[in-house]
């Protein structure tokens, strides 16, 4: 017998979920290069949720991809907060209903007694803050992957 390794998972939609500082990391990863219109982010004040319909670049394909000599995927995903008691962004023209937002990573940054801010860190130096009593964040995918129209994988060269 021997021991199961990551490529011989099964191919399959993610659904995750993170409630420990910790998980946001994977999550991070997993979210990073992913774009979205401006107008695909929501918070329902009332049912303290923040949701964000995002296409993600899978990150957990890329190797399988290029192995097999086929294009990169990207996959629509939603990415939600619960728990959440305010929303605010930074470096952002909310009213420009055209802007398409890539995000750069997710950081948490806990609080008193399980509170905390989740940070999601934009291109372009901007940024959207969280504030949640408790962390409670799920990213689930929703449709099946698609080429990344690029056909690249996205590339951040380190400046100068």
């Amino acid at each position: 017998m021997t021991d199961a390794r990551f490529e011989d998972a099964g191919e399959g939609p993610l659904h995750l979920k993170a409630l420990e500082p910790d998980d946001v990391a994977v999550i991070s990863a997993l979210v990073q290069d992913a774009v979205f219109p401006i107008t695909e982010m929501t918070w329902k004040r009332s049912r303290r949720c923040f949701a964000i319909l995002l296409n993600r670049f899978r990150w957990e394909d890329r190797a399988a991809a290029e192995r097999a000599d086929r294009p990169y995927e990207r996959v629509q995903a939603v990415l939600s907060v619960d728990d959440v008691m305010r929303v605010a962004s930074q470096g952002i023209d909310l009213s420009d209903r055209d802007t398409v937002l890539s995000i750069l990573s997710l950081q948490f940054e806990p609080g008193p007694d399980g509170t905390g801010r989740l940070v999601f860190v934009l291109a372009g130096d901007g940024a959207i803050a969280v504030d949640v009593e408790c962390l409670d964040v799920t990213l689930r995918d929703v449709t099946k992957p698609y080429a990344a129209p690029s056909r690249r994988a996205p590339a951040h060269p380190e400046a100068d």
